[in-house]
């Protein structure tokens, strides 16, 4: 009987053959490209988890019988399988996933004999021992007639030669099924299966333009794809949103705020997701990054904005720089014009001899049609602010009334009743907030006031001064927007009263 040969570094390096067994070992051997896929379908989620459909034209034999399908995800979850063919039902499926590399090759190759091929670096004469390996555990030992040798990963010219490739070994990652027919022939045969390590997200690159009030944007679906196996000619089908057992992909930092819109984008939906689909069937292979346009308009309207936010009772050491932000809608009337998928916003700015400059990034989650996104950039250099505790003093002394009664409950019976006493402590705060402007021209700053009312008794709260006419966004926080004249300093006083 003729034997096949596979040449291997001793040190676990797989010189020859290339990936085995498609259909079978040979036809792999012949063409390492081919695949075993038939019309492949994926349905990509933003969860780094897919949909794979799967149909081939496959001649089932009557009764029952196996069927492999080689070249499914190395990572698929069994459990998700769903096979389908006509007049054939499943009995049993297996997934055979240990594949063909130099150390599996090696590790199965225990106890067996083996040949090594030893070059003389001097004169390039080879020569040829059997060998019996022993064991693998922390390097090769192999026994050679009557003494033991250990084969070192030292670069010298070394092969191991199989007799065979052992049978619980794949190339491919391989599903098999029993099936039970009740006629022979051949027919369409289709799987469906999950599997994680096939992702997607999406990357957007704006082009602010600061003196026209605008911004372009293109956007670009990123596919990642880590499952161990390529997928030929997919029709390829996005899906923005995260299905239960997802994670959320939404990687928004501090500084950045996004207003939802009502607007509803003309494209497909499934049930609460937005679908995504590429125009063009595309293969996605293993352990690569694929970027494919989906959205691209020019002069969306955008302006810079800067902001800080202010914690209760801050008291700066020193000025603090601004966030530097752009904002933007993403409304059909302001001219975006569409839902927005979870990613990574990286903005350009041209410079003063128009080439484009990158001036920061930020991230943004699943972003409804109609938002206003306001996304910080960075800090800006000339514009700061110093917020200062001026002064603060008690207006009233200190209260108590017994105005909270609660049950004490065991073993659901009410035992007792106690009472709370509820501090009522009113002070009276002065804040001074000094911004800086070194910048040759004019600009506004949204200045706000956090932890107002940081505790649930903390009711009672009153703004009595204020330098500009705030706005309370809520019961604990209020914004100022403030206009300072280029190269310039502007103080803002408030004085605030409350029970905190």
């Amino acid at each position: 009987m003729k034997t096949r040969t596979i040449s291997a570094l001793a040190g676990l390096t797989l010189l020859g053959g290339g990936p085995l067994l498609g259909q079978t070992a040979e036809q792999a051997l012949a063409d390492p490209d081919a695949t075993a896929q038939g019309d492949v379908s994926v349905t990509i989620y933003n969860n780094s988890q897919a949909l794979v459909q799967d149909v081939r034209q496959l001649s089932i034999s009557a009764g029952r019988s196996r069927i492999e399908f080689p070249d499914v995800s190395a990572r698929i979850r069994p459990e998700t399988l769903s096979f389908a063919a006509a007049g054939a039902g499943i009995v049993e499926q297996n997934f055979d996933f240990d594949l063909l590399t130099p150390t599996k090759l090696m590790e199965k190759a225990i106890g067996q004999t083996i040949t090594l091929i030893r070059t003389n670096p001097a004169t390039g004469a080879e020569t040829r021992e059997r060998a019996t390996v022993l064991s693998t555990a922390g390097g090769v030992v192999v026994k050679i007639g009557d003494r033991i040798e250990v084969l070192r990963d030292d670069g010298l010219p070394v092969r191991a030669i199989f007799d065979r490739v052992p049978t619980n070994l794949r190339a491919r990652p391989t599903l098999s099924v029993t099936v039970e027919s009740d006629r022979a022939g051949s027919r369409p045969a289709s799987i469906r299966y999950l599997t994680p390590g096939l992702g997607w997200s999406a990357d957007y690159v704006a082009l602010f333009d600061e003196e026209n009030g605008t911004v372009d944007m293109q956007g670009w679906v990123t596919l990642t794809n880590q499952t161990g196996t390529t997928f030929h000619r997919a029709d390829t089908l996005l899906v923005a949103g995260n299905p239960a057992g997802g994670s959320n992909t939404s990687n928004r930092q501090r500084g950045s705020t996004m207003r939802p819109g009502t607007e509803t984008a003309n494209r497909e939906q499934l049930g609460d997701f937005y679908l995504y689909p590429l125009s063009e069937r595309t293969t996605i292979a293993n352990q690569q990054t694929k970027q494919v346009s989906f959205l691209d308009v020019q002069g969306v309207p955008a302006q810079r904005r800067y902001a800080r936010e202010v914690d209760w009772l801050t008291n700066d050491e020193r000025s603090i720089n601004v966030s530097s932000q752009v904002r933007f809608s993403t409304s059909r009337e302001q001219g975006l014009g569409d839902a927005l998928p979870a990613g990574t916003v990286r903005f350009y700015q041209r410079d003063a001899e128009g080439n484009p400059q990158f001036i920061g990034e930020n991230g943004i989650g699943h972003t409804p049609m109609g938002s206003v996104l306001t996304l910080r950039t960075g800090d800006a250099f000339d514009v700061l602010v110093l917020a200062e505790v001026i002064e603060r003093e008690r207006i009233s002394g200190t209260e108590y009334e017994k105005s909270s009664r609660y049950r004490v409950i065991e073993d659901g019976k009410v035992v007792r009743e106690v009472e709370v006493e509820n501090a009522k402590t009113f002070w009276r705060t002065t804040m001074r907030y000094t911004i800086t402007n070194a910048k040759p021209s004019p600009v506004e700053v949204q200045l706000a006031q956090a932890g107002l009312d940081p505790y649930w008794w903390a009711r009672d709260f009153r703004v009595v001064l204020e330098d500009i006419v705030g706005r309370q966004v809520n019961a604990g926080r209020r914004e100022w927007t403030v206009p300072v004249a280029a190269n310039s300093k502007r103080e803002v006083t408030v004085v605030f009263e409350g029970r905190y």
